[in-house]
C-alpha cells in the first residue's frame, strides 16, 4: 500500500481492531435486535425478575467469552505490543475496568451489561479504526460516533438500567455501588478521550495543523525521549 513506515508498523494494531471490533459489535447488534432481549429499548428489563444465581444464557456466555478474551489480550498489547500514546496508561486502566466489569457481572449475572455496552461503545471503534485511532479522527463521522455512541448512548441506555432501573426492580441488588463506579469510571475516560477530537478539531479550525494526525502520539523527539 506503499504507506510510510511509522503507518506500516500501526498498520496490524488498527487491522486487528477493526476485525475484532466488526465481529464483536455485529454479534452485540443480533442479541440486542435479532433476538427476543428487549435490552436496548427497554433498558429496565434488564432486571425484571433478577435474583441471585440466575442461569446466563448460552448466546450471552459467548458474548461474555468474545469480550473477555479480547479485554484480556488488549492489557498486554497494550503495554508490550502496540504504539505507546499519551493515553496508554489511560488505555490500559480501561482495559483492566472493563475486564473486570465483565467478570463480576457474568458472576453475580449482571448479564446483559456485556452486549449493551459492545453495542455502545463498539460503534464508535469500528468507526474510529478504519482511521488508525478508536477515539481520535478527522472525519465527522467519526467525531459523531464517539459522540453518539459513548457520551449518548452509553449513559442513556448502560447507566440509566444499572444506576436507577436496577433499583427500582431490586432495590437490595448486590454489588451496586461496586458496578456503578467503574461504569462511571468508564464514562470519564469517554469524555477524557472526546476532549483529544475537540482538541484536534480546534487545531484545525486554528490553521495548526494541515494533515490527518492523532495528537495522542508523542512526535518523533519526544519519541526518542
Amino acid at each position: 500500500c506503499k504507506l510510510q513506515p511509522k503507518d506500516a508498523a500501526k498498520m496490524p494494531e488498527s487491522a486487528w481492531k477493526l476485525l475484532f471490533y466488526t465481529l464483536s459489535w455485529s454479534y452485540g447488534i443480533y442479541l440486542l435486535f435479532f433476538t427476543d432481549y428487549p435490552f436496548f429499548y427497554d433498558p429496565p428489563s434488564v432486571f425484571y425478575d433478577w435474583k441471585k444465581g440466575m442461569d446466563v444464557p448460552t448466546d450471552i456466555a459467548i458474548a461474555y467469552l468474545l469480550q473477555c478474551s479480547f479485554y484480556g489480550h488488549s492489557i498486554y498489547a497494550t503495554a508490550y505490543m502496540d504504539t505507546w500514546r499519551k493515553d496508554s496508561v489511560v488505555m490500559l486502566l480501561h482495559h483492566v475496568v472493563t475486564l473486570t466489569l465483565i467478570a463480576f457481572s457474568y458472576a453475580f449475572s449482571w448479564n446483559s451489561l456485556s452486549s449493551m455496552s459492545t453495542s455502545s461503545t463498539g460503534g464508535a471503534s469500528i468507526i474510529g479504526s478504519t482511521t488508525s485511532s478508536p477515539t481520535l479522527a478527522a472525519s465527522p463521522s467519526v467525531s459523531a460516533g464517539e459522540f453518539w455512541f459513548r457520551l449518548y448512548w452509553f449513559p442513556l441506555k448502560v447507566l440509566y438500567a444499572t444506576c436507577y432501573s436496577s433499583l427500582q426492580s431490586v432495590p437490595n441488588i448486590p454489588f451496586y455501588f461496586f458496578f456503578n463506579a467503574l461504569l462511571l469510571v468508564l464514562t470519564l475516560m469517554n469524555i477524557y478521550w472526546f476532549l483529544y477530537i475537540v482538541l484536534f478539531v480546534a487545531k484545525v479550525l486554528m490553521g495548526q495543523v494541515h494533515e490527518v494526525n492523532d495528537v495522542r502520539e508523542y512526535d518523533v523527539e519526544d519519541s526518542k525521549k
